[in-house]
């Protein structure tokens, strides 16, 4: 099961109550249904991809309202044949979508009415309805962060963005054939989402994966930056024995001042050495301390006169 999958089967297992309940099933339904007009009166048809979201959906329906609700399935004719989830509700349709805020005498609307979502309990319980109905979640073991919930309208994109807003994770939409999508990316929002819609055991899974990730990451980087200062210091330590080489091939080093002649001395004893440690060794050897800006300053000296050799 993917980590999307995961994450809708712990959702689904809360069981909201009150205004919390009828908040997330106007999400559901908002994001799931539609309307069939027959000669039988007006119905709703809810179909998902998720029998454990059809059956949340079922669950919420039966526990608000007295309903007729039928449930089939049906396969998708594509290649991958997947499987859809339908819910005809029958009865008190338009009294259902009245309840929920999401029907006027004008007919549907783009987003619910406000006093759905008032409170921020709601507002969770809703967040999490639209994340059942149209949601995904990268899995934490990939390379990218991505979280995301099919909109549809800019209009309710702006809506869900607003809900999101108000738990400071500041999402951001985008149009992507044709329909708006709500998307985070950062990992600490996605884990933010994760706990608003109390789906706390994916979250610490999340957590967990994310965390061991990112310092086995951390280690990696400061490994290469490690790799990278020592192949920088043996490439310094070459070109200063090639300097050296020099001013020994005309004779000259002999009549540098004491301070050099030690530079060099140490230098061609431990050629791997960095500046710091070649730093110890002098003060360890005359016991005048010396810093790694003077060291590097007495090799500049020895360079330039390398190069007016050259």
């Amino acid at each position: 099961m993917s980590f999307t999958g995961e994450v809708r089967q712990e959702v689904c297992r809360n069981v909201p109550e009150g205004d919390e309940a009828r908040a997330e099933l106007s999400a559901l339904i908002q994001l799931t249904a539609s309307l069939s007009i027959s000669a039988g009166g007006m119905t709703i048809v809810s179909q998902t991809g998720s029998a454990a979201v059809s059956r949340c959906i079922f669950r919420l329906l039966k526990q608000r309202y007295t309903v007729q609700v039928d449930m089939g399935v049906k396969k998708r004719m594509n290649l991958r044949k997947n499987r859809v989830y339908l819910l005809r509700i029958h009865g008190d349709t338009v009294g259902i979508l009245q309840d929920l805020g999401i029907y006027s005498a004008r007919g549907l609307r783009q987003k619910p009415l406000q006093k759905i979502v008032q409170k921020d309990t709601c507002a969770r319980a809703y967040l999490a309805g639209a994340f059942l109905a149209q949601g995904s979640v990268n899995s934490p073991k990939t390379t990218n962060y991505h979280l995301e919930i099919q909109a549809g309208t800019a209009v309710y994109a702006d809506f869900l963005i607003g809900l999101m807003d108000r738990f400071a994770l500041h999402a951001r939409k985008i149009q992507r054939r044709g329909r708006w999508v709500v998307y985070l990316k950062q990992a600490e929002k996605i884990a933010d989402f994760l706990r608003i819609m109390e789906a706390d055991e994916n979250l610490l899974a999340f957590e967990d994966t994310r965390i061991s990730r990112d310092l086995t990451n951390s280690v990696q980087r400061l490994n290469n930056v490690d790799v990278a200062n020592e192949i920088k210091s043996m490439k310094a330590s070459q070109a200063q024995l090639a300097d050296i080489q020099v001013l020994q091939e005309h004779g000259l080093v002999q009549d540098l001042d004491e301070k050099l002649q030690t530079v060099i001395a140490l230098r061609q004893e431990f050629p791997e050495a960095t500046l710091n440690e070649l730093a110890d060794k002098i003060c360890q050897r005359t016991g005048t301390p010396v810093s790694k800006s003077g060291l590097k300053h007495r090799f500049d000296r020895i360079h330039a006169m390398a190069e007016r050799l050259r």
